[in-house]
């Protein structure tokens, strides 16, 4: 646990040093931001709970985040795992 929770921390110090994690999180809070509002416009905004919006952006979500980032993500979690009980 605590060399994956270090591994964790390292990147994401990482990231913040970088500003990646602060773009990043820019870039899908604007573009989610819009999703929302075009879905309220279509369906009305009486007619829209927030259980529809999260139904209808947590896959939009998914498509905004770059193949390049999730193959990374995906190593991170192989290499996290397989160092998790050393």
């Amino acid at each position: 646990f605590n060399k994956r929770h270090e591994m964790r921390e390292a990147i994401n110090q990482k990231l913040i040093e970088t500003g990646e994690r602060e773009r990043f999180k820019e870039l899908l809070r604007d573009q989610l931001k819009a999703h929302c509002k075009e879905v309220i416009k279509e369906q009305g905004l009486e007619h829209v709970t927030v259980d529809d919006l999260v139904a209808e952006i947590t896959p939009k979500g998914r498509t905004l985040v770059p193949d390049s980032v999730k193959k990374e993500l995906e190593r991170i979690r192989t290499f996290l795992a397989q160092h998790a009980s050393h």
